[in-house]
């Protein structure tokens, strides 16, 4: 893959996950709604599956939200004060939006880590204790608990996932599958949040964007209608 097509895929990969997950949910609830009044039966999984697609969704929906600055906000200050005051307002609102970005990751990070068996490291001072609410896991303790062995409810393990059981099990079979698969969401789109974050931090430094919230189009497309319907009312 070239760095080209690699950027490409950087910049493409919510709305390729998106598509992807909505898709796949679309088919699933068609077949079980089929399923269920056609032939009488039942995908026993397919209600627990959608909801953790759209847990995805939503996850993923931040960072592309931050990617196409469509979060909403407030810009009534903004369009009170001077441009270069607006742009340093902009340039804060930056930096505490990559800093809560980054303390999300972390804190994904954190709650996320036990579930694939990384506790962090003990220490007798600040950081005392084991993963929740510390800092990145380094390496592996004897006495912390893993949670590698939480199962989802419904759904099955596909044949290849087989692996996991070894992996994060000591080997004993998983009877569902493991909740270390779904949770990866957390770290994983906070992870996007904050390179989505710093990227807009970025294109505002450089000017390609004016701020980090939602322009005005709504307002605009009313206006442009509006203008609209009382120029073809004059004509009548």
């Amino acid at each position: 893959m070239s760095s080209h097509q690699a950027r490409s895929f950087i910049d493409s990969i919510e709305e390729t996950i998106i598509a992807f997950l909505l898709g796949m949910m679309t088919l699933i609830t068609f077949a079980n709604v089929v399923a269920r009044y056609v032939f009488n039966s039942n995908i026993l999984w397919a209600l627990e599956l959608t909801v953790f697609m759209f847990a995805w969704l939503v996850l993923l929906g931040a960072s592309y939200a931050v990617k196409k600055t469509a979060h909403l906000g407030v810009d009534a200050i903004l369009n009170m004060v001077s441009p270069k005051l607006k742009r340093i307002c902009g340039f804060i609102a930056a930096a505490v939006c990559v800093l809560f970005a980054l303390m999300l990751f972390k804190g994904a990070w954190d709650y996320y880590a036990n579930y694939a068996n990384l506790p962090a490291f003990k220490d007798e001072g600040f950081l005392a204790g084991y993963n929740i609410g510390r800092w990145f896991p380094i390496g592996f303790e004897e006495s912390y608990r893993p949670k590698g062995w939480y199962e989802t409810n419904d759904i099955p393990v596909p044949f290849w996932l087989t692996w996991l059981e070894g992996a994060f099990n000591d080997g004993d079979e998983y009877e569902k599958i493991p909740l270390l698969i779904p949770y990866f969401v957390l770290p994983f789109s906070m992870a996007l949040f904050l390179l989505r974050s710093v990227q807009a931090a970025i294109a505002l430094a450089t000017g390609k964007i004016d701020m980090l919230i939602v322009s005005h189009e709504a307002e605009d497309d009313v206006e442009e209608a509006a203008a609209r319907l009382a120029a073809d009312l004059k004509e009548t």
